[in-house]
């Protein structure tokens, strides 16, 4: 069958239709879709977002590119729109949990542990003021910096991820060492610890 064939049997509801698409294609989501997100129950969930928006937007085909490719574009906004919305809420969390001062199961700074005190409390407020510091950037300086430098992500993933061009990125980046570099120096001359 044709793909004008295909997509008109899918405007139709034609459920064969559908299923023969998705036997043809699945292979090809999964894998698009595991490729960017790297987890494979996150792909195969993603990849049946991908089919059900196959389904409810034949309609709307017009056919200037091939099935195949209309396919992998909504494979791959689905997955970078998955990993954006996944990816923000677990590096705030990870960051925080970075900067915190470790705590036993009562909720009480541990200084029972070998530390010193003395040590612990100026690690805590180290902490404390390079949470104020990189908390004073601009968001989009904040959101690059703590992806990149917390989560560990690549400077192609944040442009992914804040949907922005590389350079913007990278320049972001820059920019917000420079402030947090103008922030705790100015800090550091001060004897803030």
């Amino acid at each position: 069958m044709s793909e004008a064939g295909i997509i008109e049997k899918l405007r139709e509801g034609n459920e064969k239709a559908f299923s023969d698409l998705v036997n043809t294609y699945q292979k090809m989501v999964v894998n698009t879709c595991y490729g960017i997100l790297h987890n494979i129950e996150d792909a195969e969930d993603v990849a049946q977002d991908v089919f059900i928006e196959v389904f409810r937007s034949a309609s709307g085909f017009r056919g200037d590119s091939k099935i195949s490719t209309w396919i992998y574009r909504i494979a791959v906004n689905r997955s970078l729109n998955f990993l954006r919305n996944h990816k923000r809420r677990r590096g705030f969390q990870s960051f925080d949990d970075i900067v915190e001062t470790p705590k036993t199961v009562t909720g009480e700074a541990d200084t029972e542990s070998g530390g010193d005190p003395q040590s612990d409390m100026e690690n805590s407020q180290r902490s404390v003021l390079i949470h104020a510091a990189i908390d004073a950037l601009p968001k989009n300086q904040r959101i690059a910096f703590t992806l990149n430098k917390y989560e560990d992500l690549s400077y192609k993933e944040i442009s992914e991820i804040m949907e922005l061009s590389l350079s913007s990125v990278e320049s972001l980046i820059h920019r917000a060492k420079k402030n947090l570099q103008k922030k705790l120096y100015n800090c550091y001359k001060k004897k803030c610890i």
